[in-house]
């Protein structure tokens, strides 16, 4: 442990490892909204956050779980076809508020090339919103869709009892991704 009287103890957001300051500062000198997405254990969340100096305020949020609650979603609430969701969902409760730009703020998030991170990206690009991002690091229409998951189904169908309950078969999943985002980008 350090001592003497020029050591400073650290930010508790800092010394939790809940806060990247020096990230942190760089997103919020760009003047933008930012697209902070958060992704747990049960479910994805994306909120347009705006900085002001007594505290961020939150212009728009969405949870995954609006998904089933609002538009009918039958798969889980964290997977990559709901973090798609989700991110286009966020999006255009965006552009319906009038904010058109935004820069994305991962947090500590490993950002891995076509991650669950990613699929709200690309979700919130493809409802309108101008975002700077790399088209490298979208993940691509297979996992969009989930079509990887209806493979895997095929190989271990016992996991699939939460599916099979909430009355989705998950070779069907494809087909009802575009559903439900039919009805988002009509009902939003």
């Amino acid at each position: 442990m350090a001592r003497g009287p020029r050591y400073k103890v650290p930010y508790r957001r800092r010394r939790e490892g809940k806060t990247n300051y020096r990230k942190r500062l760089k997103l919020l000198l760009s003047r933008k909204p930012r697209l902070v997405v958060r992704i747990t254990n049960t479910r994805v969340i994306a909120q347009i956050i705006e900085y002001h100096p007594d505290g961020d305020r939150i212009l728009v949020g969405v949870d995954s779980s609006m998904l089933a609650r609002d538009y009918g979603w039958k798969g889980d609430l964290n997977n990559t076809p709901a973090a798609y969701l989700t991110g286009l969902l966020v999006g255009k409760k965006a552009l319906g508020k009038g904010i058109k730009e935004a820069v994305l703020d991962i947090g500590l998030h490993t950002p891995t090339r076509g991650g669950r991170v990613f699929a709200v990206l690309r979700g919130a690009v493809e409802a309108g919103m101008e975002i700077p991002h790399s088209p490298e690091v979208l993940p691509d229409d297979y996992r969009i869709k989930g079509e990887h998951i209806a493979a895997y189904y095929q190989m271990a169908p016992e996991r699939f009892t939460e599916y099979e309950r909430r009355g989705l078969k998950p070779t069907d999943l494809p087909k009802h991704v575009e559903e439900v985002k039919e009805r988002i980008m009509v009902g939003a």
